[in-house]
């Protein structure tokens, strides 16, 4: 299975050979309801061969659908899906994308890879981490309103304090410091263990808050939301340096509480958060407008877009609008009208500002401040 945050955004971004096909489905984790994913995915690839006929003849299309096909029948894959699901892929690259949030059924055949719905997935405000803490042990997971899951452990980061601890067994010094020689144990007894078990907790949640920080909450910019048990919260902030812990925390270990009550309390804690970055980019859209560095007529963004001039660009989510923009002139073409095959304007705005080193924003169609799908806050 390949990581998204592993692909995207320098892989989804990067030229490929076309013809790209991108498939989108809502799909479901238990059965019976997973027992129609691989058919609906195979009306899928059924739309895509017909695009792909339609408008590349020349191409050899059945070595292209052919990992396409090969995961239609993959019967363990769809036994452990997720919420949904998305499959990218060309002549040259192949990737399958497990998702925690539902997405619209959709077939796309163009140029380039149709990422919209992983942008809204990658870029969104919405999105958190959780640190999941004991004594013991530490688990990271990363969610948003919809859902939430672990994260592979660190490679080569120990997960458990025993790991912590037999690693610095082998430093004479160290163990020397942490445990006190025996004479010295003899005579503090059980104060001195509860010492050293205090030591040994400090130096595990110390070493977990750099690993965090350094794997997780550096790349990733998310917020960090703590779940331990009360006793362990003073101790593992006073010992952090992770800008990204949130003031608010879960008072339980997320092993003790389902995924579902995990995710909503979670999210809980974020939603002030969301809405008040939500709340500050729509802010700073009608700001923009009003002082003429902000717009929202496609045409004006697509030129905008290709010359590196936008900041921060605003895209209606689960919009999409047709039709394709011509990279050297920023000219739009329109396509069909509900045809998703002709690919998506709104898609390669948001990729053109991306590669650029622009900011996108997917907002709730509620929330969207223009009747276009899209405002753009120009840098000048």
């Amino acid at each position: 299975m390949n990581s998204l945050m592993h692909d995207y955004p320098e892989a989804l971004l990067a030229e490929h050979v076309p013809p790209c096909v991108s498939l989108y489905l809502p799909t479901h984790r238990s059965h019976p309801d997973n027992a129609q994913d691989p058919i609906r995915f195979g009306t899928l690839l059924k739309q895509a061969e017909k695009h792909l006929r339609e408008k590349y003849p020349s191409n050899d299309i059945a070595s292209l659908l052919q990992p396409f096909k090969n995961l239609a029948d993959d019967r363990m894959f769809w036994n452990h899906t997720g919420d949904g699901l998305a499959v990218l892929g060309g002549p040259e690259w192949f990737r399958v994308f497990r998702l925690q949030r539902p997405v619209t059924e959709l077939c796309i055949v163009a140029d380039s890879f149709h990422t919209k719905p992983l942008m809204r997935i990658v870029q969104s405000a919405d999105s958190y981490q959780v640190l999941g803490l004991h004594q013991q042990a530490f688990k990271i997971y990363e969610g948003n309103r919809d859902g939430i899951q672990e994260l592979p452990p660190i490679a080569g980061v120990p997960q458990t304090a025993a790991e912590l601890l037999n690693e610095d067994a082998d430093k004479p010094d160290r163990a020397k410091r942490v445990y006190g020689t025996a004479r010295a144990s003899t005579q503090h007894g059980i104060d001195m263990k509860q010492d050293a078990e205090k030591r040994n907790t400090e130096r595990f949640f110390r070493a977990v808050d750099q690993a965090v920080l350094q794997h997780h909450s550096n790349p990733s910019g998310l917020p960090l939301i703590l779940a331990a048990l009360p006793e362990h919260h003073h101790l593992f902030r006073s010992v952090s340096r992770n800008p990204q812990l949130m003031d608010g925390a879960i008072d339980v270990y997320p092993d003790d509480i389902a995924p579902a009550a995990l995710r909503e309390r979670a999210w809980k804690l974020v939603l002030p958060k969301y809405l008040a970055q939500l709340n500050s980019h729509l802010d700073a859209f009608g700001g923009a407008r009003g002082s003429g560095l902000g717009a929202d007529a496609l045409d004006e963004i697509a030129t905008a877009a290709l010359a590196g001039r936008i900041a921060t660009l605003l895209i209606e989510a689960d919009r999409l609008i047709p039709g394709n923009i011509d990279t050297s002139s920023g000219k739009i073409s329109t396509g069909k009208s509900h045809d998703p095959s002709d690919g998506d304007i709104l898609d390669d705005l948001g990729k053109f500002v991306l590669k650029n080193g622009g900011k996108v924003v997917i907002v709730p169609a509620a929330k969207m401040p223009t009747q276009t799908g899209a405002a753009a806050i120009f840098r000048f």
